[in-house]
């Protein structure tokens, strides 16, 4: 396959010719086990309380992402085109509570720097149903990776803010609901967004994403930053495209 391919963390197999082995899904959780307090008001007691936070069984992890891998990977694969060096790292975030309903999804880091492809990862795990979680509200992650082709060049931190500069705060018209569609009223700002951009010759922008690990982003929101992101003026890479990192509202 020439245009590179997914590596689920494990959920998923590998998108490359031939057939992959079976993974079984990397969870990363913030708490596994239910963590022990102790009372403030009289410590002398000996009393304890046991926090309701629980965890996911990977096994469960498993059957909920499952049934969707062919439709993640399509994400990716519908996408990239002839952009040979669209590729990284995406890690989506889930809150599940006690029930088994997922109460938030976040796409909390991603380089991959395709708002296109990454909508439509969460428009796909939106989908996906899990299992109760043992011992009460839980969350857990799971990363994927899409291989890229190309290689761009990548620019440090530095560099990268010289070359948005004060571009970065056109970004702020955004929270406007937009014209065109009267029905929204008001747009969800998100916080602490990362926006992965690529640059290509006389320093136009070839593509742009957004992650947030605080907030769920809006996609009226996602919209306009991408169109005002795809309208920077920036460096010319000189006969390379390169791939540079920004934050937004960082907290």
């Amino acid at each position: 396959m020439s245009r590179g391919g997914l590596l689920v963390l494990g959920a998923l197999a590998a998108c490359g010719g031939g057939s992959a082995p079976a993974q079984k899904t990397t969870v990363v959780q913030e708490a596994t086990r239910p963590t022990r307090v102790p009372v403030k008001e009289d410590p002398d007691d000996g009393v304890e309380i046991v926090s309701s936070r629980g965890h996911m069984e990977p096994a469960v992890v498993d059957a909920g992402i499952d049934p969707h891998k062919a439709d993640l990977s399509a994400c990716y694969m519908s996408r990239v085109g002839r952009r040979r060096w669209l590729g990284g790292k995406v890690t989506m975030h889930w809150d599940i509570n006690r029930a088994g309903e997922v109460t938030r999804l976040v796409l909390s880091e991603s380089d991959l720097g395709a708002w296109s492809v990454e909508k439509c990862l969460l428009d796909v795990a939106k989908q996906a149903t899990f299992g109760k979680p043992v011992g009460g509200d839980a969350d857990f992650s799971v990363p994927l990776e899409f291989n890229a082709v190309g290689r761009p060049a990548v620019w440090d931190e530095d560099q990268s803010l010289r070359a948005v500069g004060g571009q970065l705060a056109k970004l702020d018209e955004c929270a406007k609901p937009p014209r065109h569609n009267p029905k929204v009223k008001t747009i969800t700002v998100p916080d602490d967004v990362v926006i992965t951009l690529y640059v290509g010759p006389a320093g136009a922008p070839q593509s742009v994403g957004f992650a947030s690990r605080m907030t769920v982003i809006d996609e009226h929101w996602a919209a306009c930053a991408e169109k005002q992101a795809m309208a920077w003026r920036l460096p010319d890479p000189k006969g390379n495209v390169a791939k540079l990192a920004v934050r937004y509202r960082a907290k």
